[in-house]
């Protein structure tokens, strides 16, 4: 797999690996531990560098499976982890972006991820109640102290991100960005590009939706996220064929999978851009790794930016209490 450069110089695989689904979200959370740590290190296997993780998820055991996944292969891989959440009796119960609070997680995380450096410290979420020139500074000190290489956002906006970038240097904001989700086109993206900060999507496959394995027979698992999510309601889903359908269509003609046209189209949006699909299966990791290999022209790109705008996307991306924690 060839690699792409985010923000500050720091190169990574031009695919990586979102390692949420692997503790929680989609429903059961695998009971084999052993076979989760098969496929993270298989996706190294595979070209797959940069491992996407957070204290939250879990909370805790995640990021525990990380470090012993990848303590092996530490220097072939790059581990980004997240701070900023509250977390209380195993729960997330808000926000918390404090200075001191940012460096306790970062200890922590290091130890649960058996390495003495965390390649890329994300604010998960934006702290309406601590500037982000405090936040920034905080992880300045932690890059000057030798624990943190560099710093990252997630779903922040674009003032937010010329703010922190101006006290810190930003390497990358995580968003999601996807064929079925463009919010971040209109002031993020052109943002970003102007300042040379990396752009790293999750979801990039519309949480399985994007693949054409989800339909609106699909029954999700008790505690699956999606069954919170307006868009996977039945009838949006329903609504929603009609992309996806557009997706396939264009899939076969290229002879490969309806996630590695996805995958290719966000590949070709921005070079500093490095999508984190996540997986649980070792098939699915080669599956998009081979989405760099996928050619689009000019015009499947043009059909592609349209898509949303000509079919239409049923149903928003988060719930009301979801949505709250996207800095706007």
């Amino acid at each position: 797999m060839h690699r792409r450069t985010l923000g500050q110089g720091f190169e990574v695989s031009a695919i990586g690996l979102g390692c949420m689904g692997m503790s929680q979200s989609y429903g059961p959370n695998p009971g084999d531990r052993a076979a989760m740590i098969a496929v993270l290190r298989s996706a190294v296997d595979v070209g797959v560098t940069l491992f996407d993780t957070a204290e939250v998820y879990g909370p805790y055991v995640n990021e525990d499976l990380v470090g012993e996944a990848l303590e092996p292969l530490r220097d072939q891989v790059q581990i980004a982890t997240k701070f900023g959440w509250r977390i209380e009796d195993g729960k997330s119960v808000g926000l918390n972006s404090r200075p001191d609070q940012i460096k306790a997680v970062a200890d922590a995380s290091l130890k649960r991820l058996r390495t003495d450096v965390i390649d890329l410290f994300y604010q998960h979420r934006v702290d309406p109640d601590v500037p982000i020139e405090e936040v920034a500074g905080a992880v300045g000190e932690l890059v000057a102290a030798g624990k943190v290489r560099h710093l990252g956002l997630s779903e922040a906006s674009a003032a937010t991100i010329r703010r922190a970038h101006a006290a810190f240097p930003v390497t990358a904001v995580q968003s999601e960005y996807s064929l079925w989700t463009r919010d971040p086109e209109d002031e993020v993206l052109p943002t970003l590009a102007e300042l040379g900060i990396g752009f790293v999507p999750f979801s990039p496959l519309g949480k399985g939706f994007l693949t054409g394995t989800v339909s609106p027979s699909t029954d999700f698992a008790d505690g699956d996220i999606r069954t919170t999510i307006p868009r996977f309601t039945a009838e949006n889903r329903a609504a929603n064929e009609a992309l996806v359908g557009r997706v396939r269509a264009l899939a076969q003609a290229k002879e490969c999978a309806a996630g590695q046209i996805a995958l290719a189209w966000l590949l070709a949006k921005y070079q500093r851009i490095v999508p984190i699909p996540g997986t649980r299966r070792t098939e699915r990791l080669a599956e998009n790794a081979g989405s760099t290999t996928v050619a689009l022209s000019a015009d499947d790109i043009e059909g592609l930016d349209s898509l949303a705008a000509d079919v239409g996307v049923a149903g928003d991306r988060y719930n009301r209490q979801q949505m709250s924690f996207v800095d706007r």
